[in-house]
């Protein structure tokens, strides 16, 4: 199916399907997936494409940028770009004490040898596993705070690993929710996404329809960062 948006043609797929309401995809190759059901008309369909028409252009010019850096070997010098919360930081490398910083442009190392890759890697890990446990557990606390203490749940236990195919998971038994490492890679309000999903699941455990029906009551717009935070794929940090 082809539709004209504001001088820009957009090719999607059209699937008819038992499904409540219409549903939005766009793949990691750009391409971008609709399905409905069949008392949809297809006037209503390209009206809700219409609506959607900037964060789907914007979706898939993200992914055809994230191909592009994803392709890129390591070096660990200056100039390479590494992704935090959605930007990608360019490297600047100094002479000094050992550490890493950022002020949301660039990203700033600096240690004694700068010809050491192997503790130009350790300093970058090190770095971002000090973001994940500064930024998670204040996430989680926000979420919990706002949406999830007043259905009586406990505060959960964080665990940050990585991970080769989840961006989190929940054991309800224990009280703990596990986040993806890399999500360090994505916009803040995709990891908002992925807690509020592992959350949802202490109130309804499985991918039901009341799963997904109580997921758009605690964050109405969940589709559209789940659409974004597909786009950013595993990679080494």
């Amino acid at each position: 199916m082809t539709i004209n948006l504001g001088g820009r043609v957009l090719d999607y797929e059209l699937h008819r399907k038992p499904v409540k309401h219409i549903n939005l995809r766009i793949r990691p190759d750009g391409s971008v997936f609709v399905s409905a059901n069949n008392n949809i008309s297809q006037e209503e369909i390209e009206n809700f494409i219409i609506k959607k028409s900037e964060m789907i252009f914007n979706a898939i010019e993200r992914y055809s940028e994230i191909s592009k850096y994803s392709a890129e070997d390591y070096s660990y010098v200056a100039g390479e770009s590494f992704r935090y919360l959605g930007k990608n930081l360019r490297l600047k490398v100094n002479v000094g004490k050992g550490k890493v910083d950022t002020d949301g442009v660039y990203l700033y190392m600096t240690l004694h040898d700068i010809s050491d890759k192997k503790m130009k890697i350790q300093l970058i890990s090190n770095w971002y596993d000090k973001e994940c446990r500064t930024l998670f557990p204040a996430i989680i606390r926000d979420v919990y705070n706002k949406l999830f203490q007043k259905y009586d749940i406990a505060l959960p236990s964080l665990i940050i690993r990585n991970m080769t195919s989840r961006w989190g998971s929940c054991q309800i038994k224990r009280n703990t929710i596990t986040l993806n490492r890399r999500l360090i890679e994505t916009p803040r309000e995709c990891i908002e996404y992925v807690i509020v999903h592992e959350f949802t699941h202490f109130l309804q455990p499985n991918h039901s329809r009341k799963f997904y029906d109580l997921l758009a009551v605690f964050m109405p717009d969940w589709e559209e960062r789940k659409n974004t935070l597909e786009g950013f794929m595993f990679q080494r940090i």
